[in-house]
């Protein structure tokens, strides 16, 4: 099972790249965020804040980014250069968005790094994940973080020599590979890895690694057991 960073992400132009250095497995990095953020030393403003959005604590905000009346941006957060942070957004800590990312209207991000171009644009929940280059969110798809039983998340293997590998993580949504597309109303359950060039159709749900460029799609989908919480 393939589960390294660079399975998933290609990371050249993304500014904090560093932070999945030496990672074995990418939501690794998920572990380094908080003290990647602790250490930055730039909490510069550089975009455009609209009059009633909230800025709290330490946040960095690129070039050309614009962040739209109402939205709420709780630090420590680093947005990148010509991003949209639309009305009603809200990041609520520990966060990366790389450059040209939309974060849209009721949608959440926490405990997430976002890589360049991706879209997160229409009530999408983002919690303890990792989103690749050039990603669109469907409306209401929910990267689930936390199981119901609240039990360490395990990463299950598909193919036949594929071993269960644990995470460490009581809390790990989705790792999203780049260029990845997801349908409308989904629910992708703790510990879900979709490769890069997924497209993930409507009812459907994965709880295990999707095998490269599998399409999901209705009675195809493998069920979480247990069903996944949000938190």
């Amino acid at each position: 099972m393939q589960t390294s960073p660079h399975d998933f992400f290609d990371l050249h132009g993304f500014a904090h790249a560093d932070i999945f250095d030496g990672a074995e497995h990418a939501w690794q990095a998920l572990d380094r965020l908080p003290d990647y953020l602790e250490a930055h030393d730039d909490w510069h403003i550089l975009g455009d804040v609209a009059p009633g959005a909230v800025i709290q604590g330490n946040v960095f905000i690129g070039r050309g980014t614009v962040v739209e009346p109402y939205a709420f941006i709780i630090g420590p957060a680093i947005i990148g250069e010509n991003c949209t942070i639309r009305h009603s957004a809200y990041i609520r800590g520990d966060v990366i968005v790389g450059d040209g990312c939309i974060i849209g209207h009721c949608s959440e991000l926490k405990s997430s790094i976002i890589l360049n171009g991706t879209n997160v644009p229409h009530f999408n929940y983002v919690g303890d994940s990792i989103i690749g280059n050039d990603v669109n969110l469907g409306a209401g798809t929910i990267c689930a973080n936390l199981r119901l039983d609240e039990a360490e998340i395990v990463i299950n293997g598909r193919a036949p020599q594929g071993e269960p590998i644990p995470t460490g993580r009581q809390k790990l949504g989705a790792i999203i590979g780049d260029g990845t597309r997801t349908s409308c109303n989904l629910v992708l359950n703790p510990g879900t890895l979709l490769p890069k060039g997924t497209a993930v159709r409507p009812s459907a749900s994965s709880a295990v690694r999707v095998l490269d460029r599998e399409r999901l799609q209705g009675d195809r989908a493998l069920a979480a057991r247990p069903p996944a919480a949000g938190s």
